[in-house]
């Protein structure tokens, strides 16, 4: 492991063992003054931020882009407090701490024994979420993490999620995608976090009026196992308290190739996201490249190595 990689794991590690045991005024101001921190270095992440919300925000003046960039640091390290104090929060907590708007599409998908995807963005604090449906709902989900360098820090996201009620399978491999359909297929859950996909199998949407690229899993699962897709969108607010909503689910096309039902359920996907996203853009925590103009296009496959990592 190299000196970058342990630091990294050090780091995380310190998060997950320090910030867990604050209180929790405390941890929303340490996470409202690293925030302000980096806002105020203008990294390369908060340009890149800054950049995505003037696809999202169109006209938007500086000002206001630098107004939602660090309104959009603060919900990030909102982010990050809430989750490295999630394993210790309590059942009560958990169950109050997040709220849904029409809940019904996924209880009645649970319910028809067919099973159900949920595919979000990376707005507010999915974690959060998905603890609650495991939690509050007592419903037990699958879900997929990218393998992170060091190896020691992907482990340490696995054993966060699964204390938090997930299954968590690899990303690399190959066998992910055929285990989730066999949890669909049982009328079990999936849940995937499905606004960014660089890799060569992206498929192509139109995103704000601009050309990016998203997984087509989501889809290829809906088509294969007669699994509702449903989008799921969240938001925070100025109370503890988180929110979200479950759209209408997304139907599989009557008609076309694979690969046309597949093209038409990702876009159905990215404007359900963008309706959401458009809603609360400083919740949208993209601080990477996404839209193909900003990608080389030689290098755009290899440029999933520049991907959120611990999402």
């Amino acid at each position: 492991m190299s000196a970058r990689d342990r630091l990294t794991d050090a780091l995380y590690g310190a998060g997950w063992s320090t910030v867990k045991k604050l209180p929790e005024p405390a941890a929303v101001r340490l996470g409202r003054t690293v925030a302000d921190l980096a806002w105020k270095q203008r990294g390369a992440g908060v340009l890149r931020l800054e950049s995505n919300y003037a696809r999202v925000v169109p006209g938007a003046s500086p000002e206001r882009l630098a107004a939602l960039s660090r309104a959009g640091m603060r919900s990030y390290l909102r982010y990050w407090m809430e989750s490295f104090r999630l394993p210790a929060w309590s059942t009560e907590r958990i169950e109050s701490g997040f709220t849904a708007e029409d809940l019904h599409h996924l209880t009645d998908g649970m319910d028809a024994g067919k099973g159900v995807i949920l595919a979000l963005p990376h707005l507010a604090n999915w974690d959060l979420a998905g603890a609650w449906v495991t939690t509050k709902l007592g419903i037990p989900f699958t879900t997929v993490a990218e393998r992170l360098k060091p190896e020691t820090l992907y482990d340490r996201f696995v054993a966060y999620r699964e204390s938090l009620g997930m299954e968590v399978l690899p990303h690399s491999g190959g066998t992910a995608f055929g285990t989730l359909a066999r949890r669909l297929r049982d009328g079990g859950l999936v849940c995937l976090v499905a606004d960014r996909d660089l890799s060569a199998s992206g498929v192509e949407v139109d995103f704000f009026g601009e050309t990016a690229r998203m997984p087509a899993g989501p889809a290829l699962l809906a088509q294969q196992t007669g699994a509702r897709l449903l989008p799921v969108t969240l938001w925070y607010d100025d109370s503890p308290i988180m929110r979200g909503r479950v759209h209408p689910p997304v139907a599989v096309p009557e008609s076309g190739t694979r690969a046309e039902k597949t093209s038409v359920m990702t876009q159905a996907l990215a404007d359900a996201f963008a309706t959401g996203i458009a809603d609360h853009p400083e919740d949208w925590h993209m601080l990477q490249r996404l839209w193909l103009k900003d990608l080389d296009p030689a290098k755009a496959p290899a440029a999933a190595a520049d991907g959120q990592g611990a999402s």
